[in-house]
This record gives C-alpha cells, sequence and structure tokens, in this order.
C-alpha cells in the first residue's frame, strides 16, 4: 500500500476570526479525532493540499499526518470548499487503528467497456448507477479503488454490489443488510427512442 505523507502544523487560534486569517495567508484550519488521543486543532498548506486534493487516494487511503516527525495514520472524513471559489474551507480527519475495521468509500474504476457485447451494440447505453462503494475492512487491506471489468456485459445485464471482485479482507457492509440492499452498479440497455406522432390529418392546413 503506497503511502502518503501530509505535513501539518499545531494550529493554537480558534474561532471564524482565527480561520480567516489563516486563509488570507494560504493556510486551511482542520481537525484531527478519533482514537485514545483528544481532538488536535491542526492547520495545512492549502496549495500544496489543493494538489493532493486532485488525486483519488486523498480521498479514500490511509494519510499520514506528518506534525514535526510525530505521524498520525488517519483518514479523510469531511472536506468543506468555497460555494465557488477554488478553495478548500476545512478538513476533518479521523485517526485509524491498525488493529481496527474502518469503513471507507472506496471509488469504482469502470473497465473494459468498450470490448464488451454492450459496448459494441448500437442503441445501448451503459449507466453506472453507483461510482462509489462503503467498504469495511482492516486499515492495511483499504484499496485505492475498486475495479469493475465490464469486458463481458451483455445488453440487459446488469451488475450488482455482490458481482464485485473485492480485495482480500474488504467487505460490502451493505450486503449483510439482505437482498435488497444488493444494489445495482452497472445496467445495460436499449436507448430509448421517441417516434414522433403522426400529425393528424384534420391539423393539416386547407388549401
Amino acid at each position: 500500500m503506497a503511502t502518503h505523507v501530509i505535513n501539518v502544523e499545531r494550529r493554537e487560534d480558534e474561532g471564524k476570526g482565527a480561520s480567516r486569517r489563516l486563509r488570507r495567508d494560504g493556510k486551511i484550519p482542520a481537525i484531527v479525532y478519533g482514537g485514545d488521543l483528544k481532538p488536535v486543532n491542526i492547520q495545512l498548506d492549502h496549495e500544496k493540499l489543493w494538489l493532493a486534493s486532485q488525486n483519488e487516494w486523498f480521498y479514500s487511503s490511509i494519510l499520514d499526518l506528518s506534525l514535526n516527525g510525530d505521524v498520525q495514520r488517519v483518514l479523510l472524513r469531511d472536506m468543506q470548499r468555497h460555494p465557488y471559489k477554488q478553495l478548500i474551507m476545512h478538513l476533518d480527519f479521523q485517526r485509524v487503528n491498525d488493529n481496527e475495521v474502518l469503513r471507507a468509500a472506496v471509488q469504482l474504476h469502470f473497465v473494459n467497456a468498450e470490448k464488451s457485447p454492450a459496448g459494441k451494440s448500437a442503441g445501448v447505453v451503459i449507466t453506472h448507477e453507483l461510482n462509489e462503494v462503503t467498504v469495511s475492512c482492516l486499515p492495511k487491506d483499504l484499496p485505492e479503488a475498486i475495479e469493475v471489468d465490464l469486458s463481458e456485459l451483455a445488453v440487459g445485464d446488469v451488475i450488482h454490489l455482490s458481482a464485485l471482485k473485492l480485495p482480500a479482507g474488504v467487505e460490502i457492509p451493505e450486503l449483510k443488510l439482505g437482498p435488497d440492499h444488493d444494489l445495482a452498479v452497472v445496467i445495460a440497455k436499449h436507448a430509448r427512442v421517441e417516434e414522433e406522432a403522426p400529425a393528424a390529418e384534420g391539423d393539416e392546413e386547407k388549401k
């Protein structure tokens, strides 16, 4: 599993005014919580964090937050963005224990759709009903993404959660709740063609 180190600093001042000052200085206020330790207020460099946030691993991988060499393993649990500016306003990180099962949302990667019978058929639409799935596993087993191979997908096929090939040690908790929770992930179906209704004879212009 790849290691992703994020350098942080301790944040002493609290409150909205202090957070605004941080953002003006190119910093992001954040908090780390969970485990046996108290919550800690931290700050991060916005430019470096913004670049990291463009990668998929930032949202579904274990991150190593480094405070002057003191490393804590965490998951991103919440990110607040500015409504229209390219600004990250606040971050929440949760500490993880290597020996405790965690839950996290993992992105789905759809591959080989163009090679499938459905992908080669005219007038067929392949829809992705889900783009991510919540899994449970130990931190060491957390995948950055789950691949969904569509190479055998035919017209009329539906791929459900139960058909996903999961890495060893990874489960989908939703499936334990019963058949009604085995949601569709991918559907291949004929596109609906709206036929134009013929004009009624009475609607034709009289000459």
